[in-house]
């Protein structure tokens, strides 16, 4: 393949090397081709997403007119990427492809006779072969006949490419053995464009664990960053004040004489830092030492990652998996305790031999630790992933394209999947979504006598019943459908509901969101509240310490005081006490704060 001239086309553009990133959302960064970028000087990188349409895609490739269009290839992307395949030759022909990443550094061979117009597949890590291809490409002239002929007399690891005669050679998978010598792969002048997205950063590459669903134990061993390194690259991140860094490491406290300084140095950082550090941890490897240097965070400073993946200790260990379930729950509900970090745990669906009912037990173990967020994702098989040993033996069925997602096995029914499909969609609009947490809380102790999953699985059930799965929905909307449903399937009082959902309702979505159906008190003037803020600042300040007037539409965005009937912050217990209760809401607080407000007798009574 010879790079041609073309009209309109001037020499710095023929001549240039594009590393393509389509993220799965917009405020995702790719830190696979900053990496390639640093490694091959003059290159440049594209990021688009997913959510583009594919003629949006191809125009921006084109506008680019690469020499050489290298594209990252992922289980989020693969499908749109395996569609611009088919039209690139049409518009850009003389152009040289090159894939890599995990989609295409396993099964290589079948993906380059699926896909001929691919050039050049990366298996594994590139950031030292990368430049061995490129420098062939420019020496032959871009043309890869000329380059093939190099490959075939001396091969590089890492490469596979067409001989002579059209047969697939495939170089050996490879890693970088130190990481030392990985560029940082943020550059100081976009650093400040990307401040407000979410930042990919990785302080080691492996797994000292062999989880059969994953691909990060493919590779023996962990290799880690240099701690001097790690520190220079904090400080770059918050110079930024960016606002999220996720660390890609796929069990960062792995070795605590390495994760141990990082989190000491993320708490010592300046209390104006604003940044926030996410990690995935192993939540049972946490020592007392992490413990109390976590107790010790500013709020906000750090999120955690919990993978539990399920509670059946016969189901783990069919996937090479130990949880020390014991030491989880103790640990979550002290780092829940301390109250200063989000925590997101996960569990997964369908994995082997977990039927419905051990998915339900481990549903409502994870359930009542009372987490941030509850993610439920469903296994996948993923090429290169050991999982793929055990499709046999438990009667896996699976999609072939990207995700790889299950779609059935001996212990659960394609029907039981697509169920728990719905019941995830449920459950992601209220319980993740922070929404409802109060009422559901309330149904769960008191209709279902603490079962979460009887309450979800018949909330799911009613759900579909009313087509409600087919269709969008607002977040207004939502606490409708609930009270709908507490009202006809759950025998919930109409009065108590609509105390629980004001009450939830102003302690999510930032307090933005008044659903019509409920009965909201007033805060026009001549009304208790009305006397509160306009009465001494001393009042106000006793619940408010910072509290000053600037005007009455700043006031209303800022806070709200609502009465209710029910002593609504006792709904855990499924039995609300009827007792008069004037709440203050903080909106500037996240999460948003409240906090009772005692009146005299004359402004509760009015």
């Amino acid at each position: 393949m010879k790079l041609a001239l073309h009209s309109g086309y001037d020499n710095k553009a023929q001549a240039s090397v594009v590393w393509l990133a389509i993220n799965a959302k917009f405020p995702h960064t790719c830190p696979a081709v900053r990496y390639l970028r640093e490694a091959v000087p003059g290159s440049r990188i594209l990021e688009l997403t997913i959510n583009q349409p594919l003629s949006d895609l191809l125009g921006e490739i084109y506008e680019n007119r690469p020499a050489v269009l290298g594209i990252a290839c992922y289980i989020w992307n693969i499908r749109l990427v395996r569609d611009l395949l088919a039209i690139l030759p049409d518009i850009l022909p003389d152009t040289v492809i090159v894939c890599g990443g995990p989609e295409v550094s396993y099964e290589t061979r079948a993906f380059m006779q699926e896909f001929p117009m691919v050039d050049y597949v990366v298996r594994g890590e590139g950031e030292e072969c990368v430049p061995q291809l490129v420098d062939l490409l420019e020496r032959s002239g871009f043309d890869c006949k000329a380059a093939n002929g190099a490959l075939d007399r001396c091969p590089v690891d890492g490469i596979a490419w067409h001989d002579a005669s059209g047969r697939i050679c495939e170089g050996a998978a490879v890693t970088v053995p130190d990481l030392s010598v990985l560029p940082f792969p943020y550059r100081e002048d976009e650093l400040e464009t990307l401040s407000d997205r979410i930042l990919y950063y990785e302080t080691s590459r492996g797994c000292p664990f062999s989880c059969a669903y994953c691909l990060s134990c493919a590779t023996a061993g962990v290799r880690f960053l240099p701690l001097p390194r790690v520190f220079r690259d904090l400080d770059r991140f918050t110079k930024h004040n960016v606002r999220q860094v996720k660390f890609v490491d796929r069990t960062f406290n792995a070795n605590p004489s390495h994760f141990l300084p990082i989190l000491k140095y993320i708490q010592a950082l300046p209390s104006a830092c604003r940044t926030n550090f996410h990690f995935e941890v192993a939540v049972d490897y946490l020592s007392e030492e992490v413990m109390e240097v976590l107790r010790c965070l500013p709020r906000g400073r750090v999120q955690l990652e919990i993978g539990i993946q399920s509670t059946n200790e016969s189901v783990l260990r069919a996937v090479s998996r130990v949880n020390h379930w014991e030491k989880i729950q103790t640990n979550i509900a002290r780092l829940m305790h301390f109250g200063n970090m989000h925590l997101h745990v996960d569990l997964i669906i369908g994995l082997p031999g977990e039927d419905m009912a051990s998915f339900r037990r481990s549903f409502n173990d994870v359930f009542s630790l009372h987490t941030d967020m509850l993610q439920l994702g469903f296994l996948k098989f993923l090429k290169g992933a050991s999982m793929m040993r055990l499709v046999r033996p438990y009667g896996y069925r699976y999609l072939s394209m990207a995700p790889y997602e299950v779609l059935s096995s001996d212990a659960m029914s394609y029907g039981d999947i697509r169920w728990l499909h719905s019941f995830e969609k449920v459950f992601e609009l209220y319980y993740n979504a922070g929404r409802c947490r109060h009422t559901v809380s309330f149904l769960i102790a008191g209709a279902e006598g603490g079962d979460a999953f009887a309450f979800w699985r018949k909330f799911t059930d009613w759900w579909e019943r009313q087509g409600f799965h087919r269709i969008g929905h607002s977040a207004k909307s939502l606490y409708g459908h609930l009270f709908h449903f507490a009202r006809t399937c759950c025998g919930a009082g109409e009065e108590e509901l609509d105390n629980l959902l004001r009450y939830d309702a102003l302690t999510a979505d930032g307090g933005r969101i008044r659903p019509a159906l409920l009965r909201w008190t007033c805060e026009d003037r001549k009304t208790p509240a009305d006397r509160f803020w306009r009465g001494p600042v001393e009042q106000v300040q006793r619940y408010l310490p910072d509290f000053s007037f600037t005007s009455w539409q700043n006031l209303r965005h800022r806070y709200r005081l609502e009465w209710f009937d029910f002593d609504v912050r006792e709904a855990e217990t499924g039995a609300l006490p009827r007792r008069k209760t004037i709440l203050l809401f903080d909106f500037t607080k996240e999460p948003v704060s409240c906090c009772p407000v005692s009146l005299d007798e004359r402004d509760e009574t009015e």
